[in-house]
C-alpha cells in the first residue's frame, strides 16, 4: 500500500491536470525556475546564519549562556544537559541536531536528558533561522512580533518536552 502512494499521487495529479487542460511540463519548468531564483535569493541569509552559529559554538558563547540560564530552565523542568540545546535549536537545525546527538551520546538514549533532548528536537522549530530566511526573501526589515512569538513557542515546546518525558517515562 505505501509503495503505491507516490505513484498514485503522481498519477492523480497528472489526471487532474489533463482534465483541467494544464500543460504539466512547462508548468513544472516555471516552478523550478522560481524555486531556483528563491534559493539564490536566500543564499546570503543562509550563509550569514551558518557563520553566526559556527562562531557562537566555536567561541564558547553557547556554553557560557547555557550555564547562566541552567537554573532558570531547571524551574521549567529542563535538565541542565539540554540547556545549550534550547539556545541552539531556534538558530540552527543542524547545530541543534549535533547538540542533541552529543547529549544522547554523553548521557545515554534512555536517560532523562537524552529523552528530553530527543523530544525537543522533534517538538521545536528553527524559528530564528526560518524567520530570517523568510524575511530576507521577502525583503522585510522589521519582523514585529514574529520573533517574540516564535521564541515563546520554542519555550513552550521545550517545557512541554520535559513535562511529557516526565509523564511518559517516570522512572528514567
Amino acid at each position: 500500500m505505501q509503495n503505491a502512494l507516490i505513484p498514485a499521487l503522481l498519477a492523480g495529479i497528472s489526471l487532474y491536470a489533463l482534465c483541467k487542460g494544464v500543460d504539466v511540463f512547462p508548468t513544472f519548468l516555471r516552478g523550478a525556475a522560481v524555486g531556483l531564483k528563491t534559493a539564490v535569493q536566500i543564499l546570503p541569509v543562509m550563509v550569514g546564519m551558518l557563520t553566526v552559529v559556527f562562531m557562537l559554538r566555536a567561541s564558547g558563547a553557547v556554553d557560557i549562556a547555557a550555564s547562566v540560564l541552567a537554573p532558570a530552565l531547571r524551574i521549567l523542568g529542563i535538565p541542565k544537559e539540554c540547556t545549550a540545546l534550547t539556545l541552539l535549536k531556534p538558530i540552527s537545525g543542524g547545530g541543534g541536531l549535533a547538540m542533541g546527538s552529543e547529549i544522547i551520546r554523553r548521557c545515554g538514549p534512555d536517560s532523562y536528558a537524552g529523552r528530553v533532548a530527543a523530544v525537543m528536537l522533534g517538538a521545536s522549530e528553527t524559528s530564528l533561522y526560518t524567520i530570517s530566511v523568510y524575511s530576507g526573501h521577502l525583503g522585510l526589515n522589521r519582523t514585529r512580533y514574529a520573533v517574540f512569538a516564535a521564541l515563546c513557542g520554542d519555550v513552550a515546546a521545550f517545557t512541554a518536552s520535559a513535562a511529557l518525558v516526565r509523564i511518559y517515562f517516570p522512572y528514567s
